[in-house]
C-alpha cells in the first residue's frame, strides 16, 4: 500500500502534472511566471491551497454527502460542486490573510493572480479527480479502509500541488534567462512563453514510460 501511495504521488507530480499534461491553471502558469521567487511563492500557495481542499472536499463528500444519502435517503449530490467551490475559496481567503500579515511584499506582488487562485481549474479538477479515480468510500467500507482511502486522496492533492509548483518554478527559471537571451523581435513576450510552454510539455512526456 505504502508503494501504491508514493506511484499516487510521483504520478501526480511528473506524469500527469496538472499543468503540463491536463492544461490546467494556465493563467497563473503564464501570468506569474516572471520571477522564481513570485512562481515558488504562487506554487505554495496554490499546494496549500490544493492539499486543504481535496482533505476537506473528500471529508464533506464522505462523510457527509455520502452517510446522509446512506443512512436518511438526502440526497445532497447536486451540490457537490458547490460545496467544493466554497471550500477552496474559504481555503483561498486564509491564505491571502496569511500573506498580507506577513509578506504584505509578496501578496502586493501576487497582485489579482492571488484571488483567482478561487477560480483556478487545476484546484476544482483536483478535487474532481479524486472522486474520478475512485478515492472514495463504499458501502461498508470502514475504518483501514477508510483511512488508506483519506491517504490516497491527500496525497494526491500535495502531488497536484507540487506539480504545479515544479511546473511554474520550471517556467519562471527559463524565463528569467531568456531576459538576457537575444528572441528574434517576433517571438518576444507571449509568443517564446507559450513556446517553452510547449517544450516543457513535451518533455515532461518522457516521464509516461514510468507510470508503465
Amino acid at each position: 500500500m505504502i508503494a501504491e501511495l508514493m506511484l499516487i504521488l510521483l504520478t501526480a507530480v511528473l506524469i500527469n502534472n496538472p499543468v503540463l499534461y491536463y492544461f490546467l491553471g494556465l493563467c497563473p502558469y503564464l501570468g506569474v511566471s516572471n520571477k522564481v521567487d513570485m512562481a515558488l511563492g504562487m506554487g505554495m500557495a496554490v499546494t496549500f491551497v490544493m492539499t486543504v481542499a481535496a482533505s476537506l472536499t473528500w471529508v464533506v463528500n464522505n462523510l457527509i454527502i455520502f452517510y446522509l444519502n446512506a443512512g436518511y435517503g438526502i440526497d445532497l449530490g447536486f451540490l457537490r460542486y458547490t460545496i467544493f467551490i466554497f471550500v477552496i475559496a474559504g481555503t483561498v481567503q486564509l491564505v491571502e490573510m496569511f500573506l498580507r500579515k506577513f509578506f504584505p511584499h509578496l501578496y502586493d506582488r501576487f497582485g489579482i493572480f492571488l484571488p483567482l487562485i478561487t477560480t483556478n481549474c487545476a484546484i476544482l479538477g483536483c478535487c474532481l479527480w479524486i472522486d474520478v479515480k475512485g478515492y472514495n468510500l463504499v458501502a461498508g467500507q470502514e475504518g483501514v479502509a477508510a483511512s488508506w482511502k483519506f491517504a490516497q486522496a491527500l496525497l494526491f492533492g500535495i502531488g497536484n500541488g507540487l506539480g504545479f509548483t515544479l511546473a511554474i518554478c520550471l517556467m519562471a527559471g527559463i524565463r528569467e534567462r531568456l531576459n538576457f537571451s537575444d528572441v528574434p523581435r517576433d517571438f518576444r513576450g507571449v509568443g517564446i512563453t507559450l513556446i517553452v510552454a510547449a517544450i516543457l510539455a513535451m518533455a515532461f512526456m518522457g516521464f509516461s514510460g514510468i507510470g508503465g
